[in-house]
Formats: structure tokens, sequence, C-alpha cells
């Protein structure tokens, strides 16, 4: 019986662990800059930059907000942070040199997972392009496979593509919130 009841408690605090948020997301400020421009440092910071902007773009939304519909052919801001998600997980996987499955099949259904997991996945990209040599960072090629068929495109479209999304959505978030009633919070 204690048997029994160790490997449930076990096994509760692994699924409780895989569901943890943390206290503090990422991205609350923006760390300090490199001390040189380097390519990588140069993709750290404007990760680092979109990540603070969807930090505070998603910080306060209400159920209301991610509702809202700015009309009926536009997705809804919950569309549009699930299609953020999306994108991190590209920039992450390609930062990782991993194959990005589409469309992902682990997209989060309760927001503030959504919220968490978007910022960390950013947070691991920022990580692993500090730690990359020119050398690595000048392999790195973006790969979607979608439905068994793989495509490979070089890492300047993650740059005009997937990262500059990820700014240019969390922009309309900021848009939408505010059309909504409920805008950033001053300075922001």
């Amino acid at each position: 019986m204690r048997t029994l009841i160790a490997l449930f408690l076990l096994i509760n605090s692994f699924a409780m662990a895989q569901n943890h948020i943390p206290s503090e997301l990422p991205f609350k400020s923006i760390p300090d800059g490199a001390t040189n421009y380097s390519s990588a440092n140069l993709l750290v910071r404007m990760i680092e930059g979109a990540g603070y902007r969807y930090y505070w773009a998603t910080e306060g939304l209400t159920a209301d907000d991610l509702d809202y519909q700015p009309s009926e052919s536009g997705q809804s801001v919950r569309e549009t942070l699930e299609h953020i998600y999306g994108l991190s997980d590209i920039v992450r996987n390609t930062s990782m040199d991993a194959v990005s499955i589409r469309p992902p099949a682990d997209t989060p259904t309760d927001w503030a997972t959504l919220r968490m997991k978007t910022l960390c996945y950013l947070e691991d990209t920022t990580k692993q392009f500090k730690n990359i040599s020119p050398e690595e960072l000048a392999a790195l090629k973006i790969v979607f496979d979608r439905g068994g068929k793989q495509s490979t495109f070089p890492l300047w479209n993650m740059i005009n593509g997937p990262l500059s999304d990820i700014i240019y959505h969390t922009g309309q978030i900021v848009s939408f919130r505010r059309t909504n009633g409920n805008p950033l919070p001053k300075g922001r």
C-alpha cells in the first residue's frame, strides 16, 4: 500500500511539474545588451525585443480581450496568440537545428500556458543563440515538415519571416486590446 501511495505521489508531482507556470515569466524587462555586435547577438537582441513587447502586449488580457475579433473575417486575439505561439515554435526549433512540424500539434488550449510557453520558447531561443559559433549560425536552416514533406529555407528567412511576424502580430494585439477598451498599462 505504501508503494502504491508513493507511486501516486510521484506521478502526481511529475504531472504538476509539467503544468507549472513560473512565478516570473521571461521578458518582463529587456536584459542588458551584449558587449559586441556579432550576428548571433543581433538576433538575440531582436528576440529579446520581441519577447519584451509580447510580454507587455499580453499582460492583463481579459477573457473578453481574448475573444475580441476586429471583423468577422479576421482572427480573434486568441487565434492571433496561437499563431504567435506557432511562430515562436519555429524560431526556437531553428535555433536548435530541429525540424518544425506544421501545424504544431501541441498548441496549449489554456491562455496562461499559451503565454508562458511562447515566452519560454523565445527565451530558449536567446539561450541557444548566445552559445552559438559564427560557423554554427551560418549552417542553421529553417526546416518545415508538413505531413511528411520537408522544405528548407535559409536562416535569413527566420528574420524576415517568423521573427518579424511575431513583432507584427504583437502590435496587432496591442491595437486590438486598445480597441476593446483595455489599453496597455502606462509606460509600456
